[in-house]
């Protein structure tokens, strides 16, 4: 299901199942999993790729160089970057970083995730939290810069620390 007024680019992949909302602007060779549910307004870059049953809430950003494994969820308004050193009178692809996010994986509303990380299985970003560097499979991470409070199991259930 991909709404009339969604924008996505020839040479894209998208897997069955998925539903693309409103205003959604997906560039070319963007690779979407099955079962994955795209926000409103959602903006996903060339050559992002995004596993299967992923729900990408109304207006997050995924640029260049973003790969989301499976069954993971990015909340509203989150917003992943590809360039750690930006300048726009000198924009070149070389300068992008790579971004990971693995299975199972929760990045909360308004988060921004600084490129090159890689954000560990299960892991839970709380909202608003500035992530950067890597996050550990299982952590539950807060504020700015996101530091570790916390286990998180695959369903969720948090154990802070102290």
């Amino acid at each position: 299901m991909i709404h009339e007024s969604a924008y996505v680019e020839k040479d894209t992949e998208i897997g069955e199942g998925t539903k693309i909302w409103h205003f959604v602007h997906i560039r070319k060779k963007a690779k979407i999993g099955k079962n994955c549910n795209i926000g409103k307004s959602v903006y996903i870059d060339t050559e992002v790729e995004v596993g299967d049953n992923c729900k990408i809430q109304n207006f997050a950003t995924l640029y260049k160089g973003v790969k989301i494994g499976n069954n993971v969820f990015i909340g509203p308004h989150a917003c992943f970057t590809n360039d750690v050193y930006p300048r726009a009178h000198i924009w070149d692809d070389k300068k992008l970083e790579k971004t990971i996010v693995k299975d199972g994986a929760s990045i909360g509303a308004n988060s921004t995730i600084i490129a090159g990380v890689t954000i560990g299985k299960h892991a839970m970003v709380g909202a608003g939290a500035v992530v950067t560097k890597d996050i550990p499979d299982n952590s539950l991470v807060v504020g700015n810069p996101a530091k570790i409070v916390g286990k998180v199991d695959k369903d969720g259930n948090i154990k802070r620390d102290g």
